[in-house]
């Protein structure tokens, strides 16, 4: 064999050589793609075979704690499994968060949260994980108006009349909310700065003490959340002005929103959802959104919620999503017009 050939032999051994080579490499890619899909399908096809835990990450018989039992329960039924409610508070929710978010994603660990969730980033910069990225978006439980209350004793009985009492008597209005940086807080610094009045806040240890002080006229009115206001209300203790969403409340139909009184786009409000680790599998995401949104639907779970002055929303994981992009946007403004500060 001359020496072009014997050359050019070996250029064709060894192109052939390099080509089953990819080829191999290129099989072997195949078999790991498909070997994924095949485990994730088996995983879902087989979920869940055991119970799963609920991470909420405030002390039992909150506002979070209460909506996240009611719904979980009827979801247990659908799965076929126990959910396991494991409170882990602290931190203004973010002790539990990061449980959640370090938690392998398998679907046997979620998150129920409120609208703090996407707040805290603006008032937590060193935050250990981030509120969108370490987590897949469930769905979004409920949405609760927050409702401003009076005492009987301050002569106003509508949003116009609290605002000229507020510019005839500078300084005389305090507002008081269930602590710093709280939505009742921030919904009052932004009544305050759409409105033009002075107000001072009031921050209070929860709900109860600051509903307390505000019945005996120590401050002048308190955006709360519905569970916590109706009863007051409803025994005449206190007198509801107006509530802060876009839309009427069903709890209090007859109530305007602070939006039609003159102050359009005013839109705050507290909200509940359930978020998954980042890279839990998309379809047993959404078998855990089914499985809530099912147990909205019931008769007995709107008529608890409905007492509680909840309204039941049961999104789909993709417009939880867009939710909660939305939310933090939002938030960050309202944040930087108030001054809140975290404590």
């Amino acid at each position: 064999m001359s020496h072009f050939k014997r050359t050019a032999f070996l250029f064709s051994l060894n192109f052939v050589s390099r080509l089953l080579s990819i080829a191999s490499i290129v099989g072997m890619a195949s078999i790991v793609n498909l070997t994924s899909a095949q485990v994730a399908f088996a995983q879902a096809n087989t979920y869940p075979n055991k119970a799963i835990r609920m991470v909420v990450p405030y002390p039992p018989g909150g506002p979070t704690d209460l909506t996240a039992r009611l719904v979980a329960a009827e979801m247990s039924k659908t799965l076929g499994q126990s959910i396991i409610v494991d409170n882990k508070p602290g931190a203004s929710g973010m002790i539990g968060a990061e449980v959640v978010a370090r938690a392998e994603p398998d679907g046997y660990t979620f998150l129920a949260n409120a609208s703090l969730h996407v707040i805290n980033p603006h008032l937590y910069p060193d935050m250990r994980f981030d509120a969108l990225k370490d987590f897949v978006p469930i769905t979004q439980l409920a949405a609760v108006p927050l409702v401003l209350v009076v005492p009987n004793s301050l002569p106003v009985q509508s949003i116009k009349d609290l605002v000229e009492y507020g510019k005839k008597n500078p300084g005389k209005l305090n507002f008081a909310s269930s602590g710093s940086a709280s939505a009742q807080h921030l919904a009052g610094e932004s009544f305050k700065v759409a409105a033009g009045i002075e107000m001072q806040h009031i921050p209070y240890k929860g709900s109860s003490p600051a509903l307390a002080d505000l019945v005996g006229g120590q401050v002048q009115l308190m955006f709360d959340s519905m569970p916590s206001a109706m009863p007051f209300i409803k025994a005449g203790k206190l007198r509801a002005i107006a509530v802060t969403t876009l839309k009427r409340a069903q709890a209090l139909p007859e109530l305007p929103t602070i939006a039609e009184s003159g102050y359009p786009g005013f839109d705050v409000a507290t909200w509940y959802g359930f978020w998954a680790p980042k890279g839990t599998p998309a379809v047993i995401v959404n078998q855990l959104s089914q499985a809530a949104s099912q147990a909205l639907k019931l008769q007995s779970v709107q008529d608890q919620f409905a007492g509680m002055g909840a309204e039941p929303v049961g999104s789909t994981p993709a417009d939880f999503a867009k939710y909660n992009e939305t939310e933090l946007a939002k938030w960050e403004k309202i944040v930087r017009a108030s001054g809140a500060k975290a404590n």
